[in-house]
């Protein structure tokens, strides 16, 4: 399994406050996931930690490895995740809810960072999100789940033209600037759903 977790599939957690360890240094523990798949010395992993720091555009990286997590800024924090992850050099990230827990202008700077270093290392990405217009403007194509199980498999700019009644019901529950209603409307959930 260790050939395959972190290797080949790394995954981005939700809040970096609740997936780093509280005692110890952030460079430490991105260092650790490197050495896990790399024989190497402590100090190349400590080189490479700082490089990786860089690319995910942390400033003043050789500072920021000797940090703790409660010394960093959510923001900080999530890009510290998201070097964890790449520096095994993984074939597919999972990214679930990457920038739920940062602001909105942090979350737009940790999405472009993301999207570059996706394109730049030719990754595979799963982005699990409940933000339909987010994934709308970052994913190519979504599946829509309900109750755990895909009810719709659609390219991102065919979702307004999605089939099943429950992407139909997410898609007219978002609010809408240029169109206010008094209330949004309810989902009446069928348990035909589950077989589209």
């Amino acid at each position: 399994m260790r050939q395959i977790r972190g290797k080949r599939i790394s995954m981005i957690m939700q809040d970096p406050k609740y997936s780093l360890n509280p005692v110890v240094c952030v460079g430490d523990q991105i260092a650790e996931a490197y050495l896990a798949h790399h024989r190497v010395s402590r100090q190349a992993a400590k080189e490479k930690v700082i490089a990786m720091l860089d690319v995910v555009r942390i400033r003043q990286p050789e500072r920021v490895y000797g940090l703790y997590p409660h010394e960093v800024s959510g923001g900080q924090g999530q890009r510290i995740m998201i070097a964890m992850m790449l520096i095994t050099e993984p074939e597919v990230v999972i990214a679930d809810e990457p920038t739920s827990a940062l602001d909105v202008s942090v979350r737009l700077q940790v999405l472009a960072m993301l999207d570059d270093l996706v394109s730049e290392r030719g990754l595979g990405l799963i982005f699990i999100s409940h933000d339909i217009n987010l994934v709308r403007s970052f994913c190519d194509r979504v599946l829509v789940m309900y109750a755990g199980r895909v009810v719709e498999s659609i390219a991102a700019a065919d979702l307004d033209h999605a089939q099943h009644p429950y992407t139909r019901g997410l898609l007219n529950s978002l609010p809408d600037i240029d169109h206010p209603r008094p209330r949004l409307p309810v989902m009446n959930r069928d348990p035909a759903w589950l077989n589209p």
